[in-house]
């Protein structure tokens, strides 16, 4: 099993305290990879927001190639970071860690935001496809106020290699993975977070119905939805094509993966957008063991279950700072002053939502449909806010 921490602040964290969370779940990782995605970014990318961020590797051909290729698109280069590398043993230094900010070319400067999403996400993959016969380029992503940063080894070890105590990296949302090497070779573009346009999630757990949700994400015909060297990118994209391609909200990502039996929907309010969507797309239900944590575009968080619950995974925190980890002694690292009989262990009916701004934690239970705790509205019509 994997082992998952994740933070929504308030307030700018590091991502040191992730990695002290995943070292107290040692027992969960192997040391063959650590994935960490950035959201709301501070440190050296505070003011530069509005700019999109290109992260990855590359060796020093790569670099030419990638230098030539961006300029040739109209890609002005506004600034770079590069981690200040420490020696650690056990830890194989690549040729050029990188996030790279960028002024869109011109003729986009006026483009609507969904035309320079698909201008990112296009630049991302010809990217990534131009380095990966020799792995002369790695690109995680390529989006705005969005830093990713992989690498294989020790989470713990990996911090220290990347001088990460420095504070030039800081966020207000951090998703963080010890990696432990199960069905895949060692292969940086496997290790968990993975993101597409604003949305991203990670997972502990094995997907067994991998290829059928696969094939039916390929035939949509969407360029974003293609790679997939981890079973569980899948559940980054279900989570996009659900908010994003069919614009409904959140709480149907988990009827989706995890769609209620025929008894239960007609108990619910909306059961004939239930039966819908059940019958419509039957081929995105999951079938675990499966804890996913993820983000969407406006900072919300949060955690679901699949059917069999078989992996572990817990919320708790304050209001201002809370944590999703895969073990409650990971929260205990981070925010050791909470009321510990106030944190959650979602169950198989329910979905965990930390809104924007981290002021309060939130459990939807699909039996119900409704919030079993915190924030009262029944969201099915509701468009806007934390809920979309």
């Amino acid at each position: 099993m994997c082992r998952l921490s994740a933070i929504t602040s308030a307030n700018f964290v590091s991502p040191m305290e992730n990695i002290y969370a995943l070292e107290t779940m040692k027992e969960g990782h192997d040391g063959s990879g650590m994935g960490l995605v950035l959201k709301d970014l501070g440190g050296v990318f505070k003011d530069l927001k509005d700019y999109p961020i290109l992260s990855g590797i590359c060796n020093e051909k790569g670099k030419i190639v990638l230098d030539e290729y961006m300029k040739a698109q109209g890609f002005k280069l506004l600034y770079e970071w590069s981690p200040d590398i420490r020696p650690v043993k056990g830890i194989t230094k690549r040729g050029h860690y990188f996030a790279r900010v960028y002024d869109y070319p011109q003729e986009y400067k006026e483009k609507s935001h969904e035309e320079k999403e698909t201008l990112l996400l296009f630049t991302r993959i010809i990217l990534r496809q131009m380095g990966e016969d020799d792995g002369s380029i790695i690109v995680f992503s390529f989006y705005p106020d969005i830093v990713t940063l992989k690498e294989v080894g020790d989470p713990l070890a990996l911090g220290e290699f990347f001088n990460l105590e420095t504070g030039d990296l800081m966020a207000k949302i951090i998703l963080a993975q010890g990696r432990q090497n199960t069905n895949y070779s060692i292969n940086l573009y496997a290790c968990h977070p993975f993101f597409i346009q604003g949305f991203a999630t990670m997972t502990n757990g094995e997907n067994t119905a991998f290829v059928p949700i696969r094939d039916y994400l390929k035939s949509k015909g969407f360029i974003g939805y293609s790679g997939y060297e981890s079973d569980s990118e899948v559940f980054t994209h279900i989570l996009h094509f659900t908010v994003k391609r069919l614009n409904i909200p959140l709480v149907y990502y988990k009827d989706i993966i995890t769609p209620l039996k025929s008894q239960e929907i007609e108990n619910r309010p909306d059961r004939d957008a239930l039966i819908l969507l059940k019958r419509s797309l039957r081929y995105l239900t999951i079938d675990g063991p499966n804890c996913v944590i993820g983000f969407t575009p406006d900072g919300t968080c949060f955690m679901v279950q699949d059917a069999k619950k078989l992996r572990p995974g817990v919320a708790g925190g304050i209001p201002g700072k809370y944590c999703l980890m895969s073990e409650v002694c990971g929260i205990d690292r981070v925010i050791r002053e909470r009321d510990k009989t106030k944190d959650v262990y979602p169950m198989k009916y329910d979905m965990v939502i930390i809104p924007p701004g981290a002021g309060e934690i939130l459990v939807w239970n699909q039996l119900k449909a409704d919030f079993i705790m915190g924030y009262r509205e029944n969201p099915i019509n509701r468009t806007a806010g934390v809920i979309q």
